[in-house]
């Protein structure tokens, strides 16, 4: 076990020194926000009353990656499939890059391969949450949009 802050675990995962799934990541990037445990709580005090909302990932299959695709980007489906009966496979035969770069509502986890994640969002949060920084592992841009 080893303590790390969140920018800390960011970069031991961007050189591969630990892994952690792509909703960790997301909330990593969440974490990034605060400078101190005494920041975060009272922020978790404060929005606590607000409320939530039940989401699930989405995956987008792309040519050379994926994308997990989550509320309020413009790609996720109206009705998502929560309980996995329904069998939903999204696909398409673009590249991500030409997905991010033809987008404009971005709430999403871009995945090239199991060690080269990037979070991209533009979105309002709900419920007086904040959104995660957007981090990358690689050297991609897709500024144009953000």
């Amino acid at each position: 076990f080893q303590w790390s802050s969140p920018p800390e675990a960011i970069e031991r995962f961007k050189s591969q020194e630990i892994w952690f799934p792509p909703p960790q990541f997301y909330e990593f990037c969440r974490l990034c926000n605060f400078s101190s445990l005494k920041e975060l709580q009272q922020f978790s005090s404060a929005r606590a009353l607000e409320g939530c909302e039940r989401w699930m990932p989405v995956m987008l299959s792309a040519a050379d990656g994926s994308i997990q695709l989550l509320p309020g980007d413009e790609l996720y489906p109206e009705d998502p499939d929560y309980t996995g009966e329904k069998k939903i496979i999204m696909s398409t035969d673009k590249k991500v890059e030409d997905l991010m770069k033809e987008g404009g509502v971005f709430h999403r986890i871009v995945m090239k391969d199991i060690n080269n994640l990037a979070v991209y969002v533009n979105i309002q949060a709900k419920y007086k949450h904040i959104n995660p920084l957007m981090m990358k592992c690689d050297n991609s841009d897709y500024n144009s949009r953000l």
